[in-house]
């Protein structure tokens, strides 16, 4: 603040509510919460009874498949919820409320996704250990159980600019971005193969709305760091650089698994690949484009929201039951 007052935790002196101005409703974080704060679901709502039957009904490989898809989700959900705390009290310590406020939004909607993927287990009656279908797949015990983790607790103990940049690749544009976007791509091939799982595609469908606007954000916090200091566009890339090869090897492996056969439900890998790798190209397009831009104008930019909504939109034409 400018009159000398801080609203850091330790030192508060001052409440960002209560200065002049108060919240700016126009800024992008309280944008993505407030449309967030329209659009609560509940996992119990969900009627799983069809999905219980579309998996007793599917052959050896098509339930391994199906299976270690949602197993992938499950724990996904679970470690972002666990680890995404670090992110919250490093805006807090910048003291920007706003986004704050958002992680906390963040933190319950990932919670809730990781409840929707137990209970469709529960329903479908896959109760066993499922550890197989994840720690199996080297390359996704190195984003989840290393990177991940490592990369949003780094901001514990230091919050800066570049640490935050290095933590929202690796949340939002690998683990979200391009990991859950390849993931909903192949749940709508299975779920399209011949009309099945009606539970987990209303999951898939409400899931994809609230992974938007959290893809949105880091698009936005990457660019708001890159405009504030232009040497930091080399962090984003290096970063991207590190995990991109894990990140496809996590969705390789899974395919390994029928080397010289034909997957179930015909998904392709060379299609999946081609559809997350355009949207992965064109955020960072949209993150590089900030490079010399005016910080407070990035604030109050909608970009990265409306190309959420673009791919979206694209998704409803092109491929309706990625549509996420």
């Amino acid at each position: 603040m400018t009159d000398g007052r801080s609203t850091g935790h330790g030192r508060r002196t001052a409440f960002a509510t209560l200065q002049r101005g108060g919240l700016n409703l126009d800024s992008l974080p309280m944008r993505l919460f407030t449309k967030g704060n329209a659009r609560h679901w509940n996992p119990a709502d969900i009627d799983f009874s069809q999905d219980a039957r579309d998996v007793a009904d599917m052959t050896e490989h098509e339930r391994w498949w199906t299976c270690t898809l949602a197993a992938q989700f499950l724990a996904g959900e679970e470690a972002v919820t666990v680890d995404l705390q670090p992110f919250v009290a490093a805006m807090a310590a910048e003291g920007r409320l706003a986004d704050e406020m958002y992680l906390t939004q963040f933190v319950f909607e990932e919670a809730k996704h990781t409840e929707a993927f137990r209970r469709w287990f529960d329903a479908v009656g896959i109760t066993d250990d499922l550890h197989s279908h994840v720690d199996s797949n080297p390359h996704y015990m190195e984003i989840f159980a290393r990177q991940l983790p490592e990369s949003l607790h780094a901001l514990a103990a230091d919050p800066s600019p570049r640490n935050q940049i290095r933590a929202s690749v690796t949340y939002n544009h690998i683990v979200e971005g391009t990991l859950a976007l390849t993931g909903y791509f192949a749940w709508a091939k299975v779920c399209s193969s011949r009309g099945i799982l009606p539970g987990m595609q209303q999951v898939i469908k409400l899931i994809g709305d609230d992974e938007r606007r959290h893809m949105a954000w880091g698009t936005f916090t990457c660019r708001r760091h890159v405009a504030a200091d232009d040497s930091l566009w080399d962090a984003v890339d290096e970063r991207m650089q590190e995990l991109l090869v894990p990140a496809m090897g996590v969705v390789t492996h899974t395919f390994e698994e029928f080397e010289g056969e034909e997957p179930p439900f015909a998904v392709d890998l060379n299609e999946l690949a081609e559809y997350a790798m355009d949207k992965l190209g064109r955020r960072l397009g949209a993150i590089e484009s900030a490079r010399g831009a005016d910080v407070r104008a990035i604030d109050v930019d909608v970009a990265p929201e409306q190309l959420e909504e673009r791919f979206h939109a694209e998704d409803l034409a092109n491929h309706p039951l990625a549509a996420v």
